[in-house]
């Protein structure tokens, strides 16, 4: 895995939004969760006592949120998007052909367009990221989907990410 496929860029708004997520997470968050095992505990037999279950469950999502937020942030890039220049690169918005149809999407991490929803992310380390990073406008090549299907792909636009 290449350093650019390890490193994840940031804003500064998001690095703050997903620190402070990671703060009450790891505070708060522990504290609330531990409250809830307890209260379920007391309530006895713990085989059939479904709410220590899902506090347990709960307790597990926590848990694995606040390792990914912690590797995401020791390992994130922060600063400003990256100006396009017509080349494809982690934190621009592409716009491309994929099998015909275009489609427009960030090429980064979901933690940037967090607030986005109307904007498809892929990752750089994706079989479509892959395959389009460093590519020009107007150059075209395939990937293999997950599925096993060649996929073709045209880069038509690539823009500054502008959250």
């Amino acid at each position: 895995m290449s350093d650019t496929a390890a490193t994840t860029w940031l804003t500064q708004e998001s690095f703050d939004r997903l620190s402070a997520e990671l703060e009450e997470l790891s505070g708060p968050g522990r504290a609330e969760i531990a409250k809830k095992i307890e209260a379920a505990r007391e309530e006895g037999d713990l085989k059939e006592n479904g709410g220590y279950h899902a506090a347990k469950d709960e307790q597990g999502k926590i848990e694995a949120r606040i390792r990914q937020l912690t590797l995401l942030l020791r390992t994130a890039t922060v600063g400003e998007p990256p100006e396009s220049t017509g080349v494809v690169e982690t934190g621009t918005v592409v716009t491309a052909k994929i099998f015909g149809e275009e489609s427009k999407f960030l090429l980064g991490s979901r933690e940037i367009a967090a607030d986005q929803d109307d904007l498809e992310v892929y990752p750089s380390s994706s079989p479509l990221g892959a395959a389009i990073m460093g590519l020009k406008v107007g150059d075209s090549t395939s990937y293999t989907a997950p599925n096993g299907k060649e996929i073709s792909v045209e880069v038509v636009a690539v823009e500054t990410y502008r959250g």
